[in-house]
């Protein structure tokens, strides 16, 4: 059997989960021992000396990295088709991919750092959290001219752009930020999120949001620490400022990506 590590609030394990569950293969579900400590197991780092889920594991064949897991998937199991048979709307749905994946995950993952992480509080929390909601509102009208009158973002059918588009905007609603009411992307997310791979993947995010509560006290323990990397970074340094960066490096309650060994 297939196993997945994942964090069932990772959006990038939440694609991987669907698409397996899309094409009715099963798989079975692990979360890292440690995971987010920067301190995972060494089998878990030797599937991945990245130390980040999603990591497919297929017999002796160990895959990192969502966009290729998916990649794999879809070459193993062809059927039901996820990618659009056309080059041209091939290549459209992989960018929109590559744009849920690194500049809307930004905002989300910024979200979860003042919210639940507590790395910034009262005016200044106030003030990050309303440039993000404008920040989301403003994909969101991209992805309403992307979808266009199409029915789903893939073309005639479900497919790659809609459960890689779906976990982010469930991730962007748990936070307030929903796409505008009467809108095509509103009417779209509504009946995605019916879809049995969708609804089942989304109840095991709200499950995990119940154990938030205590992360800030975890972190301020020095217990934990949250990965700041590439598209994470940036949108930090840009939307909240330097100051939040400094204060974790200084109580050693961030990290970067690992160093492969």
């Amino acid at each position: 059997m297939l196993t997945l590590y994942e964090h069932p609030l990772s959006p990038y394990a939440q694609k991987n989960k669907i698409a397996l569950r899309e094409k009715d293969i099963e798989f079975s579900l692990v979360t890292p021992d440690a995971f987010g400590t920067g301190n995972t197991s060494s089998d878990f780092l030797d599937a991945n000396p990245r130390g980040e889920v999603p990591v497919l594991i297929d017999d002796d064949i160990a895959i990192f990295d969502s966009t290729i897991i998916l990649e794999y998937i879809e070459d193993k199991w062809p059927t039901p088709p996820l990618l659009p048979e056309d080059p041209g709307e091939r290549a459209r749905v992989r960018m929109i991919e590559d744009v849920m994946d690194t500049q809307v995950e930004a905002i989300n993952w910024g979200l979860s750092e003042v919210l639940y992480f507590k790395r910034a509080e009262g005016a200044e929390a106030d003030a990050i959290l309303k440039k993000a909601a404008a920040q989301t509102q403003q994909f969101f009208s991209w992805l309403e001219d992307q979808l266009g009158t199409r029915g789903w973002f893939n073309g005639e059918a479900f497919g790659w752009a809609d459960l890689s588009i779906i976990p982010h905007i469930n991730g962007s609603a748990s936070f307030g930020n929903v796409p505008e009411p009467g809108s095509r992307l509103s009417a779209w997310a509504a009946r995605v999120n019916t879809r049995p791979s969708i609804s089942q993947t989304a109840q095991e995010a709200a499950n995990s949001v119940a154990g938030m509560s205590a992360v800030a006290d975890i972190v301020a323990q020095g217990l934990f620490k949250r990965e700041y990397r590439d598209h994470r970074l940036e949108w930090m340094a840009k939307t909240a400022g330097l100051s939040i960066i400094a204060n974790g490096l200084e109580k050693d309650t961030i990290r970067f990506s690992n160093d492969f060994s």
